[in-house]
């Protein structure tokens, strides 16, 4: 490292994709330096994906209560145990604090030095840390994104995911804005929870971008658990405050609510951040623009993860700090294939997919197969239960391979994990239908379907 720089790396932002960085790049034998404004681990571990499943946990203890009653257990006389979010929220904070302090230490055993406050870019290879000015031969721009509060008139006064994840106790009531991971999931948690809530999107269906078949179903399940769905609505205005909200919608119509949530959306955390020094534009959404090396325009700076706003999930970031790192100090990298990622919802019941929706196979005019299995699990059926289970698989009819394999049901996201191994080798549905059962499974049915629904030659 020249004398001109205290550091080859400096990331900006210690949130999942900012920490892996940092740690590979100072196992190659970088000197690394990160900033953080927060707290450490950033938005998944802090805010976000950790401290979110762990209230679907809660709810799902719920359901397991109500249907142990149906499985012959004999719980004591009376109402079913209350759900105290108090204690709830007690016990995610001490684990969030641990986590944390599990984070400090990796990058402290990594050789990471860690500044706490908020970073000002003031030009090529200079940050402002509070009074201390950093210089580093490579900036990496790893500041994650937050919540959107100007998107509705009057939304800037309402709580985020961030707000109810600290709530003590929760609210009679809720109306949920949006139709996208966060505001399905919190509002599916808050539903099982006891909460009576209301979804309000603009679209006829929630969920954008997924297979519309898994949409609908969705829908369907969320509509059943007691969900008031109110589609194809936009909201005009929210007013009021804690404990009676109105929400106004593109109708005229007036809904009143004690607590709204405002789900509408996240964007790049990279106000106020200075990259304007650098030469570098703000793209939509105010993202930080990067090529498939995750450059931007300016030299020596890079961005990954949220903050570019390409594929928001947790271990598309972390994958991309650890390429970037690679390429910068190791001896070979290999950036990682965003085409054909895995993700889940976290919805009750979950959604797990990988690969293309069947509107996507049908812009590529190509013959396609379509697989699918609809059904209630052993474990509803035995209790007369509603809950379903929806599988499907889309398969290229000239070469057989699976093109997309989705899912809603219990255990989806663990089910289509280990099968996204099989999709990303280019398993065929012949070498689907090769393999032996697990049986009784639900994921069974994946490698049990053997008749298309359908067989689509023809394309408007």
């Amino acid at each position: 490292m020249s004398d001109r720089f205290d550091f080859d790396l400096l990331t900006l932002g210690a949130g999942s994709g900012g920490v892996a960085a940092s740690r590979r790049a100072a196992a190659h034998g970088a000197k690394v330096g990160i900033v953080e404004a927060s707290r450490v681990g950033g938005t998944c571990v802090i805010r976000g994906c950790v401290p979110k499943k762990l209230l679907m946990y809660a709810g799902q203890y719920g359901d397991a209560l109500r249907e142990a009653v149906e499985y012959g257990w004999v719980l004591p006389e009376g109402d079913l145990p209350r759900f105290d979010m108090g204690r709830w929220a007690q016990r995610k904070a001490a684990e969030i604090d641990r986590l944390e302090g599990v984070y400090r230490q990796l990058l402290a055993n990594s050789g990471v030095t860690l500044f706490e406050g908020r970073a000002r870019v003031l030009g090529p290879h200079t940050v402002q840390v509070g009074d201390r000015t950093l210089r580093a031969r490579h900036l990496l721009i790893a500041t994650g994104a937050a919540p959107v509060r100007d998107s509705v008139e009057g939304i800037a006064a309402c709580p985020t995911s961030d707000d109810l994840l600290d709530l003590k106790a929760l609210p009679a009531d809720a109306t949920v804005l949006g139709a996208g991971y966060i505001a399905l999931e919190f509002a599916s948690m808050l539903a099982r929870l006891g909460v009576a809530v209301r979804l309000v999107y603009r679209a006829d269906l929630p969920l954008r971008g997924f297979d519309d078949d898994v949409r609908r179903r969705l829908a369907a399940a969320l509509d059943q658990t007691g969900i008031e769905l109110v589609s194809g609505q936009g909201v005009k205005a929210v007013r009021g405050g804690p404990g009676r909200w109105e929400v106004v919608l593109a109708d005229g119509r007036r809904l009143q609510a004690s607590f709204v949530l405002n789900a509408t959306g996240r964007r790049p955390n990279t106000a106020g951040l200075g990259l304007d020094t650098l030469g570098i534009a703000l793209g939509d959404n105010a993202a930080v623009p990067v090529n498939e090396q995750l450059q931007t325009v300016a030299e020596g700076v890079h961005a990954i993860g949220d903050v570019t706003d390409r594929l928001n999930l947790t271990p598309v970031a972390i994958a991309q700090g650890r390429a970037l790192a690679d390429a910068l100090f190791g001896p070979a990298h290999r950036m990682p294939d965003l085409r054909q990622v895995a993700t889940a919802v976290f919805t009750l019941p979950p959604v797990g997919t990988i690969g293309l929706t069947e509107d996507e196979m049908q812009q590529r005019r190509e013959p396609y197969r379509v697989f699918e299995a609809d059904f209630r699990p052993m474990r509803q059926a035995f209790f007369g239960g509603t809950e379903r289970c929806y599988m499907k698989l889309l398969v290229d009819d000239t070469t057989d391979r699976v093109m997309g394999l989705h899912m809603l049901g219990a255990d989806a996201p663990e089910i289509v994990q280990s099968l996204a191994v099989a999709l990303t080798c280019g398993a065929t549905k012949a070498q689907f239908d090769q393999t032996l059962a697990v049986h009784p499974t639900a994921a069974e049915e994946f490698v049990l379907m053997r008749e298309p629904a359908r067989v689509v030659r023809s394309f408007s």
